[in-house]
């Protein structure tokens, strides 16, 4: 018998969104290269959708050297000038550069906290946040969590973190269950 999946409306209706969902959105993430890999992806999103950044998302990796934080924190003019004319990604000179300073910015936290997985899951006791939502549409877009975050990332130097971002980060990285209470992943997550 073939059984029909609940998923997150959201997610619904397009196979690269539905594999993104079934297999990675919400689920824990504590490998520094990963989470590095999903703040890049998520300030890329800023303003855009996020099967905008899906689609690219394998020419963000190749472009961003797999998104090798030590590699980009090094990032000159002339790799600047070589993204922006790579039409594979989201070519915005600012998120280019942000990205080369939030690099920067990781590896000084690494250097902090031994990784950037022990400072950014110690804003949620190192276990994922189990909300309660039964449609996407009424979930929040930011936190007063989001928002603590937010201010601390920025104070250490990072760029495009606004609240809304991190909290998208945040349910992707799964430090935020906010999967359906109906979808098949809200318990597996």
């Amino acid at each position: 018998m073939n059984r029909v999946l609940k998923r997150c409306g959201w997610s619904e209706g397009d196979p690269l969104y539905e594999a993104y969902h079934d297999k990675e959105w919400g689920v824990p993430v504590k490998e520094d290269s990963i989470l590095f890999e999903f703040l890049i992806l998520e300030t890329f999103q800023a303003g855009l959708s996020w099967i905008t950044i899906l689609k690219k998302r394998e020419n963000f990796r190749t472009a961003f050297d797999r998104f090798d934080y030590h590699k980009i924190a090094r990032y000159e003019d002339e790799k600047i000038k070589e993204l922006l004319q790579n039409a594979g990604i989201v070519r915005n000179k600012l998120k280019i550069r942000a990205t080369i300073s939030n690099a920067q910015a990781f590896l000084k936290v690494q250097e902090e906290f031994g990784s950037f997985s022990n400072y950014i899951w110690g804003f949620v006791n190192n276990n994922p946040v189990k909300n309660a939502i039964s449609n996407y549409k009424e979930g929040p877009s930011k936190t007063i969590l989001s928002d603590t975050v937010s201010k601390d990332l920025k104070k250490r130097g990072f760029k495009f973190v606004g609240s809304t971002v991190i909290y998208a980060y945040m349910q992707a990285t799964g430090m935020v269950n906010d999967h359906e209470t109906s979808c098949f992943r809200y318990e597996e997550v």
